[in-house]
């Protein structure tokens, strides 16, 4: 499919749409700030598309994936831990046994460093798809649902991936240190 007709598509869609797709999530998100970033997720989920020409009708198809769009996005926000200043979180909750402000000691800079350099090994010995699963499931906390529908692939799949990736780091970064390690 030439880029040209993709373009055309785009520039189309964007100008017929773009007022009333802004309003569109501006009504559904609690953050209307928000909003022009899910307007571009649209286009670039159009964008993404190999035969926008199969399309029988474009515009339930765009709010179709605006609606996906923002219930992802209230998803996140309800899935994902509010943000609490230090100065208001109870004493109890934050580490008693470290100061997170103090400033990091040679040593343990070296050592932070090192096991990062030891991750990274053994995450690129990982396939493709195997790390692309853990890192946006446990760096970017998605959903097993999230990942298979950037990938492609079912949200069974993306379980035996990240099962497979968490057994080859612990059994990797365990026999390094003689013991399993935690994998953050």
């Amino acid at each position: 499919m030439p880029q040209s007709w993709k373009h055309t598509f785009l520039t189309t869609m964007a100008s017929l749409h773009g007022r009333p797709l802004l309003r569109f999530f501006v009504s559904r998100l609690p953050d209307a700030a928000e909003a022009p970033d899910m307007v571009q997720e649209v286009y670039l989920r159009l964008l993404r598309l190999n035969r926008p020409d199969l399309i029988q009708s474009p515009e339930a198809y765009l709010y179709t994936i605006a609606a996906n769009i923002a219930r992802e996005q209230r998803l996140k926000l309800v899935t994902r831990p509010a943000n609490i200043a230090l100065d208001d979180a109870p004493a109890e909750a934050l580490p008693a046994d470290t100061d997170p402000f103090a400033a990091a000691t040679p040593e343990s800079a070296a050592l932070n460093a090192d096991r990062l350099e030891r991750l990274q090994t053994v995450l690129m010995q990982l396939s493709p798809k195997a790390r692309a699963c853990l890192v946006w499931h446990r760096r970017d906390g998605l959903t097993y649902k999230e990942i298979g529908a950037r990938l492609g692939i079912s949200t069974n799949m993306v379980k035996k991936y990240l099962s497979q990736a968490m057994a080859h780091c612990h059994q990797r970064l365990g026999a390094e240190q003689g013991g399993p390690e935690r994998v953050a």
